[in-house]
């Protein structure tokens, strides 16, 4: 299986938990380590995509798939933009 099959499997073991919150993430590209990714839905505007990219995304993908040394999202939301918004399930 190579690389961005065994990615795509280490998504779908966490794409429930973002689903659940209205969102989703998308791969990009993956390039000397680098696995480039876009946040969907709720996860594109949550202040809390941070905390979700390095501690859920990048955990499991990492654990999965060893070739991928950093993970970083195209679309990151910071805490202070005053477009983000809370999940309704942490409201």
């Amino acid at each position: 299986m190579d690389i961005l099959n065994r990615v795509e499997t280490a998504l779908d073991s966490i794409r429930p938990y973002l689903e659940a919150d209205g969102g989703n993430v998308r791969v990009l590209d993956f390039n000397d380590g680098l696995l480039r990714l876009e946040l969907l839905g709720a996860c594109g505007n949550c202040p809390m995509s941070t905390m979700t990219l390095k501690a859920g995304v990048e955990e499991a993908v990492k654990k999965a798939v060893p070739e991928v040394t950093s993970v970083e999202a195209v679309n990151i939301t910071s805490a202070d933009d005053p477009n983000a918004e809370l999940p309704q399930t942490m409201r």
